[in-house]
Order: C-alpha cells, then sequence, then structure tokens
C-alpha cells in the first residue's frame, strides 16, 4: 500500500476540507477516489498459491537447437484477477518463439499451460525458478512471490565422431579392446614364433618354420588388443586462447577435447579428463556412456580463465593420471610449454598433443599487408620448430588448421586401418 500513500493522503486531506468547510462539492469529489481505493482493496490479490510445474523437450541438445520450454500453472489459492509471471532465463539464451512472460487471470483451482522456445550457444543453463506478480484490475494493491522450479539444460559441444585413433601407450589395462598391448596372445597384427603348444589352433601353425625344424611345430602369436587410461587435458589458459564468444579458438580447442574423449569411449577405453584453467576440474576416470555424459557436461560448463597458479603447464597434477598411461593434451601450446611435456614424458607418460593452431586462426581475422605477413611467418616458423621438438623428444604432436575438419587430420596422422584389413 505505499505506492498509493498519496492517494490516501489525498483522500483524508479532501475529507478534513470537506468537514471544515462544509462544502459539500468537495466531499462529492472524495467518494470516486474512496470507491476506487476500497474496491482495489475489496478484490486486491490474497496470500499467492500457486503450483508450477516445468518440463523441456530437451535437456541436452547442441548449440542453436530449439528446445521447448513447457510451464504448467494451477491456482491453489484464492482467485487472482491479473496475474504476471516471469521466467528467469540467461541473457546468453535466445528466445525463438513465444516469450519469457505469461499474463493471465486464474481463478480458484484453474490450471494453465504456458510455453516458449529457446535456443543458445554452449553451456549449462539452469532455470531458477519464475516471479509471480498479482495485482488487481485497479492496480491498488499487488503481491510478489519467487517460485523456485527444477529445470537444467545442458548445451554440448557439436563434434564429429573419430574412429580407431591409434596410441601406444606403454600399460594398458586386463580387458579386451582395440589397443595393441605388446603382449603375445589373441589378436590380429603377427607378434612373433612360439613353439606349439597342446590346445593351440591348427590354422596359427607356421608351416615354413616348421619345415626347418624335423621334431618341434611353430606356432604363430598374435599381439594382444586391450583397453587403456586415457587422460584428456583441456587447456583453458586465457593466455594461450585467443578471441572471445563464438569466435574464440578455445570454442575449437572444446570441440576437440569432446571429439576425442568420444572416440576414446567408444573403444572401450577408462577416460579421465582435466579442465586446466583459472581452476582445476577433474572428471574421474570411468567407462561407457554414462563417463560420456560426465566429460560432456563438464565441457558444456567449460570457460577460459587465468591463473597465477596454472599459468603453465608444469602445475598439473600428474598423480591424477596412472604411470604409462597414455595423455592427451588438447591446447594451443606456447613455447613455454615444452619443458612441461618433456617432464612428463619422462615419468613415463605417453604423451599426445592436438594442438589449434592460433597463428593460422588469428591471421584471418587481421589485414592482409606486408607486416602482417612477416610477423605470421616469424610465429609460424617458431610453432612448426616446437612441432618438431616435440616429435623429437617422442610426443605426438598435431599441428591444427581449425579450417579443416577434425576428424580428417586424426585420420591422415593417427588413423589405423579397421582390423579386417589385416584378416
Amino acid at each position: 500500500m505505499r505506492r498509493n500513500a498519496p492517494l490516501v493522503f489525498l483522500l483524508y486531506l479532501l475529507l478534513f476540507l470537506a468537514l471544515l468547510g462544509m462544502s459539500g462539492q468537495v466531499l462529492a469529489i472524495t467518494i470516486p477516489l474512496a470507491l476506487y481505493l476500497l474496491s482495489g482493496l475489496w478484490f486486491a490479490p490474497r496470500e499467492l498459491n500457486l503450483q508450477l510445474d516445468r518440463t523441456l523437450s530437451a535437456e541436452r541438445v547442441t548449440p542453436n537447437m530449439p528446445v521447448i520450454v513447457t510451464l504448467y500453472i494451477t491456482n491453489l489459492g484464492a482467485p487472482l484477477e491479473e496475474l504476471l509471471l516471469e521466467d528467469e532465463i540467461s541473457p546468453a539464451l535466445t528466445i525463438v518463439d513465444g516469450a519469457p512472460n505469461y499474463l493471465c487471470t486464474l481463478k480458484r483451482g484453474e490450471s494453465l499451460t504456458w510455453k516458449y522456445t529457446v535456443s543458445g550457444p554452449r553451456g549449462n543453463f539452469v532455470f531458477n525458478g519464475i516471479e509471480a506478480n498479482a495485482r488487481d484490475h485497479f492496480d491498488v494493491a499487488r503481491k510478489s512471490v519467487f517460485i523456485p522450479t527444477d529445470g537444467q539444460l545442458f548445451i554440448i559441444p557439436p563434434f564429429t565422431r573419430i574412429k580407431n585413433i591409434n596410441i601406444r601407450p606403454r600399460q594398458t589395462r586386463a580387458y579386451s579392446g582395440s589397443i595393441p598391448a605388446r603382449i603375445g596372445g589373441p589378436g590380429v597384427e603377427f607378434f612373433g614364433l612360439r613353439e606349439y603348444q597342446p590346445g593351440d589352433t591348427p590354422r596359427w601353425i607356421n608351416w615354413r618354420a616348421s619345415a626347418r625344424h624335423e621334431q618341434a611345430l611353430f606356432t604363430n602369436e598374435y599381439e594382444q588388443e586391450r583397453v587403456a587410461d586415457v587422460g584428456i587435458v583441456l587447456d583453458a589458459r586465457e593466455r594461450v586462447n585467443i578471441g572471445n564468444g563464438k569466435h574464440s579458438l578455445f570454442e575449437h580447442t572444446v570441440i576437440a577435447t569432446a571429439a576425442l574423449a568420444d572416440a576414446f569411449i567408444a573403444s572401450g577405453n577408462r577416460v579421465g579428463m582435466l579442465h586446466y584453467g583459472q581452476t582445476l576440474r577433474w572428471t574421474f576416470p570411468g567407462y561407457g556412456h554414462v563417463q560420456r555424459e560426465r566429460i560432456m557436461q563438464t565441457l558444456a560448463r567449460a570457460e577460459v580463465g587465468e591463473s597465477s597458479v596454472f599459468s603453465d603447464l608444469i602445475r598439473i597434477p600428474s598423480q591424477l593420471f596412472s604411470i604409462n598411461s597414455q595423455l592427451v593434451f588438447v591446447s594451443p601450446l606456447q613455447k613455454d610449454d615444452y619443458a612441461s611435456l618433456l617432464h612428463l614424458r619422462a615419468r613415463g607418460y605417453q604423451v599426445m598433443v592436438i594442438s589449434p593452431d592460433p597463428v593460422s586462426y588469428e591471421l584471418r581475422s587481421l589485414p592482409d599487408n606486408a607486416n602482417t605477413r612477416l610477423a605470421a611467418r616469424i610465429l609460424g616458423t617458431e610453432r612448426r620448430m616446437l612441432m618438431l621438438r616435440l616429435q623429437r623428444a617422442g610426443i605426438q604432436a598435431l599441428d591444427w588448421d581449425v579450417t579443416l575438419p577434425l576428424d580428417r587430420l586424426i585420420k591422415t596422422r593417427l588413423g589405423r586401418p579397421p582390423a579386417w584389413r589385416n584378416l
């Protein structure tokens, strides 16, 4: 009623003047004002008692895919003449159809359904609740309440599926998979010869080698294929990721991480992921569809940040990853990172680097002149030297021009033929 204080004051003033001057005309002026305020108080909304339920047409989508938000509202209290519902949504989301606010009238026990459609960029968006504002038709009295509702939308990075990534970790796990294990046994690739033992299949007998020895038979031994521990490090340092928003190099880094995680999990490996930026976000290693979803949700939340503590890769907590496992860094890299990667290689990790090229990426947004071309040549030469040094240190390093599909680069540099081609 504070907002109506001037009208109430005016009403009392007119009544005072009417009684003081015994003026019927002044009293007549006060009657409409008094009726206005009394009617507003009579029809004023009582305590709001609303039941709200929210559903999303999808809770996990890719960027710019439309999602229908549906709200079911039921009035469990007194009738409401004017009810304005305003949904609190992230400003990063775009309204495709409908509106996030709704004006209606609700009788006691009446229900309604309200829908609108949103889309947005990669991210994790939480729908906290709805602000409900009720008032009478005369706008004399108002009541407001915030009603919390459940709702969460994950917009995950889009990626192209990759098959047959050739990695050779120093140690594998005991379960059958697709990674050569450097151990003889059932497999596809030829590993060596051994003396025939009872129970060996005759199809594996090497008749050419056995013909040289009258008293012995020799059988082929193949390399076992198993699963491995794979740790993926997403480099979210602000100092190496140029650009912002949709035009950030970091978005390509996230997409590459999603594609690699999906490929390694699809091959049966145990995969963990470290988000390395302003803080550390560790996704504990796991298998299967559940682990894939955990990683995708972490990537949906991923953002660039700067920290004096994690300014270089030497701060990576390597104890999170099993010794002799496969580490995959997705990072634009800088010169100082060479020593950190070399240190991890020396500790026993098999290290791979997928590096989106920041030089070619930034060059496309700069004017084409002699100074720009000269700077690009110098930086490009430094980058090629860094990649060459990594490869000489036994680190698989792939320089990725983000204008080219990642799956094509992987197939060319790290792909291996399907197993049936070796049969």
